[in-house]
């Protein structure tokens, strides 16, 4: 299969990035919460060279909805994002398959400390000692499947090779642990694949319907997906590479999400994604005592790409510490996309901010830089006037 440079480019891109600051400037105000300051600062972080076509934040408070939104979400046309528009949500769906873990950590179908031997006996010998807790919180000391030369080849010869979803650590299996379980943080791709089959082994149940009767009918969540495939649903926010001089190029379906699975493929909308946070951060989907272990903190483990302010790792969640206050929740990032979703400790406000474009460390580090300091701003309106 012939692909154009861009496209090999982008699938090379995809699989890497999946793997893998002083916030008070470029971007910041006297009065960040002010919904004018606020546009003008997105408005100005899309028009900048590199920036994303289209940006949009959601912001949910006990007072109602705010949105907040720039650029457009279809290069050559006017039309502007919408709370509404399907969009690749990124790593934001390990959230999805902690939340998953989780209720049946609740429901005592599953404990925090059960192993990979103990759930799934097929995988190597050498992995067996890792736990749930530790695939949570990215100490588990697994290899990454995504960054792998089997997987990455595959991704280049064919962006839209259909791969066995449950199968995917088969590319790490004759790999030996990056260190012993518990002793290090490393974010992986493959934690989130291991818990998603821990999942099904307990409950012989397939992940997706799991997903499904656990958090999106539970929450409402009725334009979010987890498909296969590569083709979006519509309305949806185009994604963009925007690497090049050249014109941005959309990417949108360049790719098929059976490669990243519970890891990242989820397909939602910035309303669905606000609700679910607020509720996730909110630990509104399990008891006080699960709560109480997802919020034991590596200090220093930070999503991908790093959130807003201070950031430290829970189970499937990360703590953000802004100038501000405090906020809860995950970021993403894919090709054509780029995520966060935060909310209050007690759930009782939430935000998602996401950008048509991939912003990682490794693409832009002054640009990641911006939007960090930006996404602050931003969270500070969220908790303007509370003592959060």
């Amino acid at each position: 299969m012939s692909l154009r440079r861009p496209r090999l480019r982008a699938a090379s891109v995809l699989a890497v990035c999946l793997a893998a600051l002083a916030p008070t400037t470029a971007g910041a105000t006297a009065d960040p919460s002010g919904d004018q300051a606020l546009q003008r600062q997105l408005d100005e972080f899309v028009r900048r060279s590199g920036g994303p076509p289209g940006a949009i934040a959601v912001l949910r408070t006990e007072k109602g909805t705010r949105v907040v939104r720039a650029g457009v979400a279809e290069v050559g046309t006017d039309r502007r994002p919408s709370p509404d528009d399907h969009m690749r949500i990124a790593s934001t769906a390990k959230a999805f398959s902690g939340a998953v873990a989780l209720t049946l950590v609740d429901r005592r179908a599953l404990h925090l400390h059960d192993t990979l031997g103990e759930r799934l006996p097929q995988l190597p010998a050498a992995w067996e000692s890792v736990t749930l807790r530790q695939l949570l919180n990215h100490t588990s000391g697994l290899p990454d499947y995504s960054r792998s030369d089997g997987f990455l080849d595959q991704l280049r010869a064919d962006p839209l090779h259909h791969f066995d979803s449950q199968r995917l650590l088969d590319y790490v299996a004759g790999q030996p642990l990056l260190f012993k379980p518990g002793t290090q943080y490393r974010y992986s791709n493959s934690d989130n694949i291991a818990v998603a089959l821990m999942a099904q082994a307990a409950t012989h149940r397939p992940y997706e319907e799991l997903l499904r009767d656990i958090v999106q009918e539970p929450l409402g969540l009725h334009s979010t997906s987890l498909p296969q495939g590569n083709r979006m649903p519509k309305p949806y926010l185009h994604g963009y590479d925007v690497s090049r001089p050249a014109a941005p190029e959309d990417v949108s379906e360049v790719i098929g999400m059976s490669g990243v699975w519970a890891s990242g493929g989820i397909v939602s909308t910035p309303a669905d994604m606000t609700r679910f946070i607020g509720n996730y951060a909110g630990g509104r989907l399990y008891g006080g005592p699960v709560v109480e272990q997802q919020r034991r903190w590596v200090e220093g483990g930070a999503s991908e790409p790093a959130g807003p302010g201070r950031n430290s790792a829970g189970l499937a969640l990360f703590r953000y510490e802004t100038r501000c206050g405090v906020v809860l929740g995950h970021t993403g990032n894919t090709l054509g996309y780029t995520q966060l979703i935060a909310a209050t400790p007690d759930g009782r406000r939430s935000l998602t901010f996401s950008v048509t474009a991939q912003i990682t460390r490794s693409s832009d580090a002054e640009q990641l830089q911006r939007m960090r300091a930006l996404q602050e701003n931003f969270v500070c309106a969220l908790l303007h006037g509370t003592n959060q």
